[in-house]
């Protein structure tokens, strides 16, 4: 069978269909995964044949501010000007570019099936309008009360509409949606309306070397991500200088929207990188502090770590309210990120049991989901 698998032009978003495209490869299936360019070479890393379409997600906004004024962090934008922006990049500006860019790929792979990321309405319209079968797959938890979550969902449903396309409430095109999420954290919602096909959340990032000390340490390890889209500087500031002062030793992975020297000398039990491979990493942690971003979310799921949560937007939010409903971590907002916060709530998650033990169910709950390999044989069942 030929799979076309799409996602926009994001880690959050194009690494969780990695590992099922991956095992539908494995599985003998011919597969093409498509997304914007600058991300076809991590794709090439997983061993996937790769096609460029779309626009990534960075150039997208890119002209969107440019018709809005200068760009600014999203935390200081002003909602009435950033979820109309929002709305347009994701509900126009990017779906009509993957659907130019797609349809003459489907006359050159001929795709008996796609799996469209959830995010990427434009790999869902094109499939539809090809008369292709098309699979939805999250990327995360799904929120349908967030303002800004049902503001994309509006613009999704109105460009659908302009193309005839019947959208649905979650997104799903009409189609089963491949859910990554455990249920039990999943919106209630969601999962009774939803013909969903659950799938274990497999972790996958580029190959790399664990950072020295991750292997042989003689205390806890904090794990310090603000993720690869929303770095603020003020806040990572603010959370290491909380955590240097445990007894624990603080791995701090920037990201690539912080330049490398932001941070400047930070005390001896602090590492500071750029990048880490945080598939691989997270089995040696004791706790994450992080944005909230659904992949570090579901990760940490997956390891039994308990988790801080110090949300800067998109559906960060939304994770920290599941996470904590969970009893798996705890949460700090705004301007309630301050050293002595971030120590005193890092301090409780590091000790209590209650917190571990509930990390323990849920980890449980991930690994009694089905594999890639179980899903990517149920694949033929969606033509």
């Amino acid at each position: 069978m030929r799979l076309l698998f799409t996602s926009l032009g994001s880690f959050g978003h194009t690494f969780p269909l990695v590992p099922l495209a991956v095992a539908a490869r494995d599985a003998g299936h011919d597969v093409v995964f498509a997304t914007s360019e600058d991300f076809l070479p991590q794709l090439t890393k997983a061993g996937l044949e790769t096609a460029a379409a779309g626009l990534a997600i960075k150039d997208a906004f890119g002209q969107a501010f440019g018709e809005s004024g200068p760009r600014r962090p999203p935390g200081e934008i002003p909602p009435e000007v950033l979820f109309p922006i929002v709305g347009k990049v994701f509900g126009e500006v990017m779906p009509k570019r993957f659907v130019a860019d797609l349809l003459p790929l489907f006359e050159h792979v001929r795709p008996d099936l796609v799996v469209s990321e959830s995010a990427n309405s434009g790999g869902a319209f094109a499939a539809l309008k090809a008369g292709l079968p098309v699979v939805a797959h999250g990327f995360g938890r799904v929120s349908s009360d967030d303002p800004m979550a049902l503001r994309i969902r509006d613009a999704i449903r109105a460009h659908g509409a302009e193309l005839g396309v019947e959208v649905g409430t979650d997104l799903s095109f009409g189609g089963p949606f491949i859910d990554i999420c455990p249920e039990s954290v999943q919106e209630p919602g969601f999962v009774a309306r939803t013909r969903r096909v659950p799938l274990r959340p497999v972790g996958w990032s580029e190959p790399g070397e664990l950072p020295p000390g991750v292997l042989d340490r003689s205390r806890p390890l904090v794990y310090l991500t603000l993720g690869t889209a929303m770095g603020h500087a003020g806040v990572l500031t603010a959370a290491i200088a909380g955590l240097s002062g445990l007894d624990v030793d603080v791995l701090v992975a920037t990201g690539p929207s912080l330049p490398d020297d932001v941070l400047g000398e930070v005390p001896s039990n602090v590492r500071i990188e750029t990048w880490v491979p945080q598939a691989a990493l997270l089995p040696h942690v004791d706790l994450v502090v992080h944005h909230g971003g659904s992949g570090t979310t579901l990760g940490a799921f997956g390891a039994a770590l308990p988790q801080l949560l110090l949300p800067q937007g998109a559906d960060q939010f939304s994770n920290a309210e599941a996470v904590l409903a969970a009893g798996v971590g705890d949460r700090l907002l705004g301007a309630d990120v301050t050293a002595d916060a971030v120590a005193t709530k890092a301090r409780h998650l590091l000790t209590d049991t209650s917190v571990r033990d509930a990390a323990r169910q849920l980890a449980a709950e991930v690994a009694a989901m089905p594999s890639p390999a179980e899903v990517a044989a149920q694949l033929p069942a969606f033509v």
